[in-house]
């Protein structure tokens, strides 16, 4: 392969593809090094982008003509480039028209692309039921808790509950309730709509959060273990003076009981539970290159009265990432008779956001066991 100037790439090897002649450079595409390249040194990276057609492609870096390639196969490309990162590289050929990658930065340097796209799942709440409890289970398979994952368990319109890879040593159980006034400072917020804490289990963080709409965040630093099942529990309790009172128990199979995260008074609110999810997210943008998986089961909810019902349909939806195409690895459906989530790392085999699913019910499967008079003591 013939060597370029050292102010270029000195290597590239495409997966996938075989050396030939470029005949067709009408289109063109200029992927930006920021949103699509991780480095693995100073002088090897790795480029990915996402092809829907077959055909040549020709490669170059400002005035270089770096080589020219076969794509046999469409989905995801990855190149190995060394020597001194680009800013960029260009794609011409047919190949090219409607490829999916990041195209601009839309955050400080790329950081929405560069985390991936988060996926969701949105379960199908019965008509005209009061909810007042909302119970998932989470299985984090071995090797797929990665690095700056949230598996968030009970999701509901107001906040999130879920389990956290925070670094190579830290994990945490992250609970969070939104304010009702719209800002992304917590310090902005009006005493009068302020997130209350009520009460937290021992060893509970708390405080505010930011960024991402701003409110109550309260998070357990828990060693939970990837091939273990956990379960989640939110309890939402409409109560006077127009509040509502959010309440977080997660069960830890290690000590093998309910653990009180904490209670959060949200005001200018009067509801019961609504808009049940969970999702999967990478908020890591350095370990956007990496693929994540898990499933969620037996997911119930219990009324006013005392009673179960089971969720058994979800709706997967995407966020402003998957939503624009800009990254297209994410996948989601049903494994065994579960739900399940997959994001990031760049495969191919992507699941059509809006797509909807039903988990077959098991005759033999029966609401959780819980002894609510002594849930947390």
């Amino acid at each position: 392969m013939k060597l370029l100037p050292k102010t270029a790439l000195i290597c590239l090897i495409i997966l996938q593809a075989h050396n030939t002649s470029a005949q067709d450079d009408a289109d063109s595409i200029v992927v930006p090094f920021g949103g699509n390249a991780w480095s693995q040194s100073h002088a090897l990276h790795t480029v990915y982008f996402r092809l829907r057609h077959t055909g040549r492609i020709r490669v170059t870096t400002g005035p270089f003509n770096i080589s020219t390639f076969l794509i046999k196969d469409t989905g995801y490309q990855t190149l190995h480039l060394t020597g001194p990162a680009v800013q960029n590289i260009t794609l011409k050929g047919a190949a090219v028209r409607d490829a999916a990658y990041v195209p601009n930065d839309e955050g400080n340097f790329f950081y929405w692309g560069r985390r991936g796209p988060s996926v969701h799942l949105n379960y199908f709440l019965p008509k005209d039921i009061h909810a007042e409890w909302f119970y998932n289970e989470v299985f984090v398979p071995s090797g797929q808790d990665v690095r700056g994952s949230y598996f968030m368990a009970d999701g509901f319109r107001e906040g999130y509950f879920g389990m956290q890879v925070n670094s190579s040593k830290e994990r945490r159980i992250l609970f969070s309730v939104w304010s009702p006034f719209n800002t992304d400072d917590p310090a902005a917020i009006p005493d009068s709509q302020k997130i209350i804490l009520v009460k937290k289990g021992p060893d509970v963080h708390a405080g505010t959060f930011g960024n991402e709409g701003a409110g109550g965040q309260s998070y357990l630093i828990y060693p939970w273990k990837a091939g273990n099942t956990y379960r989640f529990l939110i309890h939402v309790q409409p109560m006077d003076r127009n509040q509502t009172a959010f309440t977080a128990w997660f069960y830890a199979p290690e000590e093998n009981k309910w653990l009180l995260i904490a209670s959060f008074l949200r005001p200018q609110t009067h509801t019961w539970l609504t808009s049940p999810h969970s999702f999967l997210e990478n908020f890591d943008p350095e370990e956007g290159d990496k693929t994540r998986y898990v499933i969620f089961d037996h997911q119930w909810v219990r009324d006013e009265k005392g009673i179960w019902i089971a969720l058994h349909k979800a709706l997967f939806t995407g966020d402003n990432t998957a939503g624009k195409g800009y990254r297209m690895d994410y996948a989601g459906g049903i494994k065994g008779k579960a739900f399940f989530l997959q994001n990031c790392g760049f495969f191919s085999d992507y699941t059509p956001l809006n797509s909807q699913w039903e988990r077959p019910m098991d005759t033999k499967e029966t609401p959780p066991n819980i002894d609510f008079d002594h849930l947390g003591k």
